[in-house]
């Protein structure tokens, strides 16, 4: 699973992990299921209906028109999403991050006959192989991609901090936080260290000085870190 990096209006940059490649395959898998199924309901339903052979063909290309167009609508109105897709938490986005609009599927859709449809797949995937970011060759000209949505949770996201077997904890108030408190609390700080935005770790700063009534000339970077480390430190303890 790559990742790649996208810019907010508001120049946030917020680092997005694309759709694996397995899971993407395995809702081709599950979406063309769905269309089959479909398709056989449809010839059953006609069957059943003793409709006049003449016709049977004609409304059975209108009444499997919804199949036909099957990724299309879907995308459009499930923001991004087939049945195969949101299956495997997985959704089509702009390379922005953005929403994409109606010919943006479009396009990815008409392509769909290049590159997956004619080739079965293989030209799809060859793409996005050596392309990068998720893109096949519907993607690189519509200006899309599909990322994945399932949460991913590591060490790094947690509370938890390694702390050294000597370590002294200096401020025995940060014990007024509860875990939910300072679990948003690294978030923000390990967010804004990593994007460089310094305002937020001294508001951050402020705050908790406010609210646990800590009077300290300690850089506000380094105050943040260490009410982290002693509240592992403390909670550690119970």
């Amino acid at each position: 699973m790559e990742q790649f990096q996208i810019e907010t209006a508001q120049n946030i940059s917020i680092n997005q992990n694309t759709a694996h490649l397995g899971d993407r395959m395995l809702a081709y898998i599950i979406d063309s299921f769905v269309i089959i199924v479909y398709a056989v309901l449809i010839i059953v339903l006609l069957v059943s209906m003793d409709v006049d052979p003449g016709d049977q063909w004609a409304l059975y290309l209108l009444l499997n028109l919804p199949s036909f167009l099957y990724y299309l609508l879907l995308e459009t109105f499930m923001n991004g999403k087939t049945i195969g897709k949101s299956l495997m938490n997985i959704r089509v986005v702009k390379l922005d991050g953005s929403k994409p609009n109606f010919s943006s599927y479009f396009i990815r859709w008409v392509l769909r006959v290049v590159d997956v449809v004619l080739t079965s797949g293989g030209l799809a995937v060859l793409a996005i192989l050596i392309r990068g970011k998720g893109q096949r060759i519907g993607d690189m000209a519509a200006g899309t991609t599909v990322i994945s949505e399932k949460k991913r949770v590591s060490l790094n996201d947690t509370l938890l901090r390694d702390l050294p077997v000597d370590y002294k904890p200096t401020y025995p108030q940060v014990t007024v936080f509860k875990d939910p408190e300072m679990q948003t609390i690294k978030e923000l700080y390990d967010s804004a260290k990593r994007n460089g935005n310094h305002q937020i770790i001294i508001s951050l700063s402020e705050r908790i000085k406010k609210v646990t009534q800590i009077t300290t000339d300690m850089k506000p970077v380094d105050f943040v870190d260490v009410i982290i480390k002693d509240y592992n430190f403390y909670t550690q303890q119970l």
